[in-house]
């Protein structure tokens, strides 16, 4: 499936769910506040901006965000919340569309670099954000740890979430790094819903090496946005480059 196909207008209605999930306030708020810190004065650009989330109460702060996205559906979400003046888009996908402007900022947050299914198109992101970015400029990606340790040898799908009514499985392919996540909502008839997202999985090491590629230094790695030391334990990270100050 095309990541277009992936993010329509289905996508785009049942994405927002305020207060919860990926928008409750203990998720955004410290998100917000982490970014709002590493732009430094400067303006941000989001790349898969999506419905605004982190975008629009970012912009609230005062920073000064653009965003680009691949996904109209999401973009005609994002107007109900903020328009063109407030919060610009560019349409086109991260890895290789150029947003005007300058940026001190360029983020990508829960996960979504994993949507780039190559490592040649992850790499050609990483190059993209430093097309943005001048000397100093940071780029900052949130996203998960492969869970290949919970992997046994001959099984090829993990359960990483149960809850009632909700049951979230990863199926992976480790030769290709590939991994698609299935989302079941169910309740309590007999039908569920399945949505299901591919992804390729990157290991921190492996970031850090497109980061190298495209003229970025790691500035610090923790497992969360408030700070929390990165571990072998930690599920997640928020990884934070940048241009060395003299190149």
């Amino acid at each position: 499936m095309e990541q277009c196909d992936l993010w329509g207008a289905a996508a785009a209605r049942r994405y927002d769910t305020p207060g919860t999930g990926m928008f409750a306030p203990e998720v955004l708020e410290p998100t917000v506040a982490r970014l709002a810190e590493l732009a430094d004065g400067g303006a941000a650009l989001e790349f898969a901006i999506g419905t605004g989330r982190v975008a629009v109460p970012l912009a609230r702060r005062g920073v000064p965000v653009t965003g680009i996205e691949l996904s109209e559906p999401m973009v005609e979400q994002l107007r109900t919340k903020a328009d063109e003046a407030t919060i610009p888009v560019v349409m086109g996908d991260m890895a290789t569309t150029v947003a005007p402007g300058a940026y001190r900022l360029v983020y990508l947050v829960y996960n979504t670099i994993s949507n780039l299914l190559t490592q040649a198109e992850q790499v050609r992101c990483f190059h993209n954000a430093a097309r943005h970015l001048g000397p100093g400029g940071r780029f900052v990606i949130e996203l998960w740890v492969p869970e290949l340790r919970t992997l046994p040898p001959g099984t090829a799908a993990t359960v990483w979430h149960s809850e009632p009514g909700y049951l979230g499985l990863d199926t992976y392919d480790v030769l290709d790094q590939r991994v698609v996540s299935h989302h079941f909502h169910f309740d309590d008839t007999e039908h569920a819903e399945l949505y299901r997202s591919p992804h390729r999985y990157i290991w921190p090491a492996e970031l850090d090496l497109m980061a190298r590629l495209a003229g970025f230094e790691r500035e610090f790695r923790h497992a969360d946005w408030t700070g929390t030391p990165f571990t072998a334990e930690s599920r997640s990270h928020v990884s934070v480059y940048r241009i060395p100050a003299e190149r």
